[in-house]
């Protein structure tokens, strides 16, 4: 008898991306409205809406009028191996082929559907089973398990003490190189010196050196207490 695991039922990208969508947009969401859902994906309301009640049918998500999307357990097994294979690919784009970090989310859009889960499983035995994407995102385990952290924003950090970069909660390009531009990568150190009123900058040093970001800005990246 063979020991390779049985091939998984396969769907289509649409799909998949639907219900990874689905499985980021609830980390903020208990349920996930139509029109929020809609937005994330480039699609209409009544896409959005038809999908949602065709992979109720499917037993994938559960979808209540006017009350959400949620995913079932079968769903979500299906959108962590998806969330697992795109954060594995950035993480190899980074670590192995030397791709900056700002570069590597469109790739493993791309490729995250065609990765089969042999070859997920090898990617990360070479990169020593990470927990983490290159934007401090958890890589769920093969079983589905995912490492959280308990992490603070920036902008609700204590004054003057120090903290560690630690993930990025929002991975526009643009927005990753102008973090890379102050300092502010992954395993800085940070000390929060100063904040402004009404909505104004907060000042940070950073390496000995003072800089000032918006408060927009600074509830995307989210800290660790610093070990020294």
């Amino acid at each position: 008898m063979s020991n390779q695991p049985e091939p998984r039922e396969t769907y289509s990208e649409a799909i998949e991306d639907f219900l990874k969508a689905v499985y980021l947009l609830q980390q903020e969401h208990d349920r996930v409205q139509t029109s929020t859902l809609a937005d994330a994906l480039s699609i209409t309301a009544p896409s959005t809406t038809e999908m949602a009640k065709k992979l109720a049918r499917a037993k994938l998500v559960s979808h209540e009028p006017y009350r959400g999307i949620r995913l079932t357990p079968a769903g979500e097994r299906i959108a962590l191996e998806i969330v697992r294979h795109h954060r594995l690919i950035e993480l190899f784009l980074v670590e192995a082929l030397g791709f900056g970090w700002d570069e590597v989310h469109d790739e493993a859009e791309r490729l995250e559907h065609a990765m089969s889960d042999r070859l997920a499983e090898r990617i990360a035995e070479y990169l020593g089973d990470p927990h983490f994407d290159p934007h401090g995102d958890p890589i769920p385990s093969p079983e589905g398990d995912v490492h959280e952290l308990e992490l603070t924003p920036l902008s609700e950090w204590p004054l003057e003490t120090p903290g560690v970069v630690t993930r990025l909660l929002n991975q526009a390009p643009d927005l990753l190189r102008y973090l890379s531009e102050k300092g502010l990568t992954l395993g800085a150190e940070v000390k929060v010196i100063r904040r402004d009123p009404f909505e104004g900058p907060v000042t940070l040093r950073i390496g000995g050196v003072e800089q000032a970001i918006s408060p927009h800005v600074a509830r995307y990246v989210l800290l660790a207490e610093s070990s020294g």
